[in-house]
C-alpha cells in the first residue's frame, strides 16, 4: 500500500512538470506543426489553440495555461495592444511573442507591452524550446543578437535609435509604416486597425514628420525598402 502510495505521489509530481500551453497565431497549418512538435517535448503541451485576440482571452480564461504563445500579427488584432491585451486579463500567466516580424523593430517594444520573450519564426526550432523554458522559469528571451543590440544601446546612452530612423516612431505609427509597405492604401490600412481613414492620414503625416519624408510616394518606397530588408532575417 505504501509503495502504491510513492508511485502515486511521483506520477503527480512528474504530471505538475508538464507545463500547458496556449498557442495564438491565425496560420492554421503553422499552428498544428508547432503544437505537434511541442507535445513531442516530455515537459511541455499544448492545451489550447486561438486565431483571433478576442479567442485568446476567452481561451486563456477558460483553460489557464502556464504560458501564452502569441503571434503580434494577428488579423484582427491590434499588433502590440494583443500583448496588453491578453498580459491585462491573465497578469500571472507569461507571454512569449512568436513572430515573423523583425526583432530589431518589435522585441523591445514587445517587452515593454508586457512580453517576457521574443523569438523570430525564422529562429530554430530549439531556440524557440530554450525560450518557452527560460521563460516558464521567470526569466526574459530575446536572441544573443537582440542581446548585444541592447546593451550597445545601453552603452552608448542614446535609448532605442537606429540608422533608419524607424525605431522613433510609436508602436501604432510603425503598423501603419508596415502597412504602407505591405501596398496597403489608407483605406484598407483604416479596416485593418478598425480607424477612420482621417486618423489613419494623421498617422501617416506624423510617420513623413518623424521620417523627415515630404510626399506619400517617398513614404510608400521607404516603407517597402524597410518591409524587404527585414524579409531578409
Amino acid at each position: 500500500m505504501a509503495r502504491f502510495q510513492t508511485d502515486k505521489q511521483q506520477a503527480r509530481a512528474l504530471k505538475k512538470q508538464v507545463r500547458a500551453l496556449l498557442l495564438v497565431d491565425d496560420h492554421s497549418i503553422l499552428r498544428e506543426g508547432l503544437a505537434h512538435l511541442i507535445d513531442r517535448e516530455g515537459d511541455l503541451k499544448v492545451c489550447g489553440q486561438a486565431d483571433t485576440p478576442s479567442r485568446a482571452l476567452a481561451a486563456a480564461n477558460a483553460l489557464k495555461p502556464d504560458l501564452i504563445v502569441v503571434d503580434i500579427a494577428l488579423k484582427g488584432g491590434h499588433g502590440l495592444e494583443i500583448i496588453k491585451r491578453i498580459g491585462a486579463a491573465n497578469p500571472r500567466t507569461p507571454i512569449l511573442v512568436l513572430s515573423v516580424q523583425d526583432e530589431t523593430l518589435f522585441a523591445e517594444r514587445s517587452l515593454r507591452a508586457g512580453a517576457r520573450g521574443y523569438v523570430m519564426k525564422q529562429a530554430p526550432i530549439d531556440e524557440l524550446m530554450t525560450a518557452i523554458r527560460r521563460v516558464l522559469r521567470g526569466s526574459r528571451y530575446v536572441s544573443k543578437r537582440m542581446q548585444e543590440r541592447l546593451l550597445d544601446t545601453l552603452s552608448d546612452g542614446q535609448g532605442t535609435s537606429g540608422p533608419r530612423g524607424v525605431e522613433c516612431l510609436s508602436n501604432r505609427e510603425l503598423e501603419v509604416f508596415q502597412l504602407v509597405g505591405q501596398g496597403c492604401g489608407t483605406r484598407q490600412i483604416a479596416d485593418r486597425l478598425q480607424l477612420s481613414v482621417k486618423t489613419i492620414e494623421t498617422y501617416r503625416a506624423h510617420i513623413k514628420e518623424k521620417l523627415r519624408l515630404r510626399t506619400g510616394l517617398e513614404l510608400m518606397r521607404t516603407a517597402m525598402k524597410v518591409a524587404s530588408e527585414e524579409q531578409r532575417f
